[in-house]
């Protein structure tokens, strides 16, 4: 999705909650949308403010929110009390899963077309339907146990 569309679908989505369009949501959301890995909250802040110095932590952490409600960012949690977030891809698939590296903290993403069905398959034998699921394993790096260096720390 192209940064222009993102700032409609973003500007639509604020007037639908009659939500002013600030230029302070704008430098979050182009901040947003420039990451190519997973962030944090505070992350973001430094980012935005790169673009926009106005922008305030509390303007970040009312944004994110709206941000995922418009579907732009999807947000992770990966049990440690933090947030992460990352860009929303257009038409990627919902059946995600998740493996977080216990020794650097980064979360990969791989698509796990299984989850559909399992998901299904076991709300069906309780008679469910499922709405979300999520799979989430945490693994520690075999480089680092082998040579003490971890590619995938920044």
């Amino acid at each position: 999705m192209s940064t222009e569309t993102a700032r409609n679908q973003f500007k639509t989505h604020l007037a639908g909650r009659g939500l002013r369009v600030t230029s302070q949501r704008l430098a979050i959301l182009d901040a947003a949308l420039a990451q190519q890995e997973h962030f944090t909250a505070e992350e973001l802040l430094a980012h935005a403010r790169a673009l926009d110095d106005s922008v305030s932590r509390a303007t970040v952490y009312r944004t994110l929110p709206i941000l995922t409600g418009s579907a732009l960012l999807r947000e992770v949690d990966i049990g440690t009390g933090e947030k992460f977030y990352r860009p929303a891809e257009a038409g990627a698939s919902p059946q995600i899963a998740q493996v977080v590296c216990v020794d650097c903290d980064r979360i990969f993403e791989i698509s796990a077309p299984f989850m559909e069905w399992y998901g299904s398959t076991v709300s069906a034998k309780l008679n469910l339907t499922p709405v979300t699921q999520r799979l989430q394993v945490s693994a520690r790096c075999n480089r680092l146990r082998d040579t003490g260096a971890c590619p995938h720390r920044n």
